[in-house]
């Protein structure tokens, strides 16, 4: 069975920054594609981030530039590094892959307030 654990969020000022973590079993992140999604209030759930193999990050334009995807494949755990956060960036965050996605996790919330 496939999980995912997504830790590392927070209340944190529009500016700041949040390194959220997932931590993935009973799959092996190191083959295919992994991916960053979020799901804002009142919204459906979008991909903002996604890599295969190291340095081969994808952003969403929304993020781009702001944000960074990392892995580690010896801990099977995937990274994504929030920088200069916006109110906008507000959502629960969540880790599961493009394609043949797994269930999902209960995600970590991020809060983006003065």
């Amino acid at each position: 069975q496939v999980r995912a654990v997504e830790s590392g969020g927070g209340l944190v000022q529009p500016g700041g920054s949040l390194r959220l973590s997932c931590a993935v079993s009973g799959t092996f992140i190191g083959f295919g594609t992994m991916g960053w999604y979020r799901q804002r209030p009142g919204q459906q759930r979008e991909l903002v981030a996604s890599i295969s193999g190291p340095g081969s990050g994808n952003l969403a334009d929304s993020v781009k530039g702001r944000f960074t995807i990392s892995k580690d494949d010896a801990k099977n755990t995937v990274y994504l590094q929030m920088n200069s956060l916006k109110p906008e960036d507000t959502a629960v965050y969540y880790c599961n892959r493009p394609t043949t996605q797994f269930a999902w996790g209960q995600g970590t919330r991020v809060t983006v307030s003065p």
